[in-house]
């Protein structure tokens, strides 16, 4: 009986160090994560907007009197030129309404002249002849205010261009300065592209504009900041016209395309920042960390960063805690821990596509 209590003590004795074996065993293993370089700011950065062409002179048409439109004379993709009638309004109340004041018009004329005809003969007072005098004033410009409502019923163009979008078709009514049609001109083409307000904020830093077209290859263009709105629209954006500094072929570069504005940023101010995948920073009690990688030991170890801004390619911009050139882990960083051993993805090749070699 006691050499059998003795032989199971001895079991559980070796059941309990291969325990502890396997446990420190698991404790061994290395987790593989991905370690990238923080690449220090050059002095001049780059970024890239979504533009639209659009004609430097752009117009939309209205007509200024309210009323039903009886004809729109002209279609999308027309030309027109400066001064041509592009749509009529019904205009039947505006001359009913001009030959009723013609005709006070005729009255108070002939009545204000009879008056002052009469003070120029010492036979009437000062106080008659002002008053005929001012009513004769107020009827003229009256008449002329209602000849030219009339006037304002045939929709005119203020430039020559194209017309680029028809808002309202015959027999419709509109108010008073409603757009009818919109009309962009033969001559400049600007590209127009939308800023953050921190873009905005920064304005100053970019140093340099080009763009690129599907239909044009890899030919760039180069362009100059034209005007910057100063107020922002619904979406928080600022918009920015920009003027190509060179000749462009009409034919191939129309108002309405997509372009992409590529745009050069001054960084002067940016010594010692470093940027790094968002992924690699980490907030833990309140303070904002990485795990540098040490290619010596195999070790990562917690650091302190202070960050800046976070770009649009999903980069972040360490300001100070990192150093160009050191090595972070970038992807899983909360599933490791401080001063633990780790394993290095390995990217394939660039000539191993998808690391199938």
């Amino acid at each position: 009986m006691k050499r059998i209590s003795y032989v199971f003590l001895l079991f559980l004795v070796a059941v309990s160090i291969l325990s502890c074996g396997s446990k420190e065993s698991g404790h061994a293993e290395k987790a593989m994560v991905d370690v990238v370089e923080a690449k220090g700011l050059n002095e001049v950065d780059a970024t890239t907007f979504t533009g639209k062409t659009k004609s430097a002179e752009e117009v939309n048409l209205a007509f200024r009197v309210a009323g039903q439109i009886e004809r729109v004379l002209v279609k999308e993709g027309d030309y027109v030129s400066k001064g041509q009638v592009v749509a009529v309004m019904d205009s039947r109340d505006y001359q009913v309404q001009l030959s009723a004041t013609q005709a006070e018009y005729a009255q108070v004329k002939a009545d204000a002249e009879r008056v002052m005809a009469l003070y120029a003969e010492g036979n009437t007072t000062a106080s008659n002849n002002d008053k005929a005098r001012y009513g004769l004033q107020q009827i003229t410009q009256k008449l002329a205010n209602h000849k030219n409502q009339l006037d304002d019923t045939r929709l005119r163009s203020t430039i020559s261009g194209y017309v680029q979008t028809k808002f309202h078709e015959s027999g419709e009514t509109v108010g008073a300065g409603m757009p009818v049609l919109s009309v962009f001109g033969s001559g400049d083409t600007e590209v127009e592209i939308k800023i953050s307000a921190s873009d905005f904020s920064n304005i100053n830093k970019f140093t340099h504009f080009f763009c690129k077209f599907d239909v044009t290859g890899d030919e760039s263009f180069p362009l100059n900041v034209n005007r910057v709105s100063q107020e922002a629209n619904s979406s928080q954006l600022y918009t920015v016209r920009l003027k190509f500094s060179g000749n462009i072929d009409h034919k191939k570069i129309t108002p309405g395309m997509t372009t992409m504005v590529y745009a050069e940023v001054s960084n002067t101010e940016a010594t010692g920042m470093v940027r790094v995948p968002s992924s690699a920073v980490m907030e833990e009690d309140g303070k904002t960390q990485v795990f540098v990688y040490d290619g010596k030991t195999g070790k990562v170890s917690k650091r302190g960063v202070s960050v800046g801004l976070l770009n649009r390619d999903g980069t972040m911009v360490i300001e100070s805690g990192l150093k160009a050139g050191e090595k972070v882990v970038a992807t899983g960083v909360h599933h490791i821990e401080d001063g633990q051993e780790v394993s290095v993805l390995q990217k394939p090749a660039a000539s191993n596509v998808g690391g199938l070699l």
